[in-house]
């Protein structure tokens, strides 16, 4: 077997960290999309998210190794065995590696916020198993909660509830109290909401919709908030790594550049693509 090269170590890095963003900004455009009609989209969301989330943890982890063990990477059991898809234990191993060093960033110091910690623990279940909840109910007799209907309690709602205006709360009920009103003699109604509780009148499809219009760019910009922390990181552990000399390694913020934005810019950014 021929031995790896520090060039097919350079060449690998770049093609997972290409993989990589492509991935975070799939989840990053999907998410604002997802409602209770689009259930897919949902999905869709937290597959490009957990498995970039996962994706960039195990970047920093692979240079944290090497940083500690003298430019050696870590054996695919050291990998599986440590984190197999866990991005919480990731995002710990990130936060003690960036203390250990006393390193400060330019945005977010830690993603220790409830709203954040709700959604890393949707994605990390999501990646670890909860993708199948539907599946192991059928095949195991066995089920996983509904990533969907924790994303609605543990992240929708709260947004709901801390950032959207009293004065806002009451307009989506009357909109949504008028949609009612003009066609209920007429129109039928049959659906489920996030949370698995079905919604059968006009009334209620169209709370749940406004409810969605108006918390999905906060749910969207909180996802950008862990993104750029985790784009911060592995530039942080690059630069440490780069102290110790031991072979080149590609210049990651050349990949994730997009995700270095401040808030104000990003709030015009409902989509993202690097075609």
């Amino acid at each position: 077997m021929t031995k790896n090269t520090d060039n097919d170590y350079f060449d690998a890095l770049c093609k997972e960290a290409q993989f990589t963003v492509e991935m975070l900004c799939s989840g990053y455009t999907e998410i604002r999309k997802a409602n209770y009609a689009k259930r897919g989209v949902y999905f869709q969301a937290f597959t490009s998210l957990s498995t970039g989330f996962e994706r960039i943890g195990k970047l920093c982890y692979l240079l944290i190794y090497a940083i500690e063990h003298g430019g050696k990477f870590p054996t695919d059991n050291d990998l599986k065995n440590v984190f197999r898809h866990d991005i919480i234990k990731l995002y710990e191993l990130i936060l003690e590696f960036k203390n250990k060093h006393d390193i400060k960033y330019d945005f977010l110091q830690d993603l220790d916020k409830p709203i954040y910690q709700s959604i890393l623990n949707v994605l990390s279940r999501f990646g670890k198993g909860d993708r199948y909840a539907n599946i192991d109910l059928l095949i195991n007799n066995r089920s996983y909660d509904d990533p969907i209907s924790v994303w609605y309690k543990d992240v929708d709602l709260v947004i709901f509830q801390e950032k959207i205006s009293d004065k806002k709360k009451e307009k989506i009920k009357m909109d949504a109290s008028l949609v009612h009103y003009l066609t209920f003699n007429f129109v039928m109604l049959r659906h489920t909401g996030e949370d698995g509780k079905e919604i059968n009148t006009a009334f209620e499809g169209s709370l749940r919709t406004g409810i969605n219009d108006a918390v999905a760019p906060y749910r969207q910009l909180y996802v950008f908030h862990i993104i750029r922390f985790f784009v911060e990181s592995l530039n942080m552990v690059e630069s440490v790594f780069n102290n110790q000399n031991f072979f080149e390694i590609p210049y990651f913020k050349d990949f994730f550049r997009v995700f270095y934005n401040d808030d104000a810019y990003m709030k015009g950014r409902k989509t993202i693509s690097l075609l």
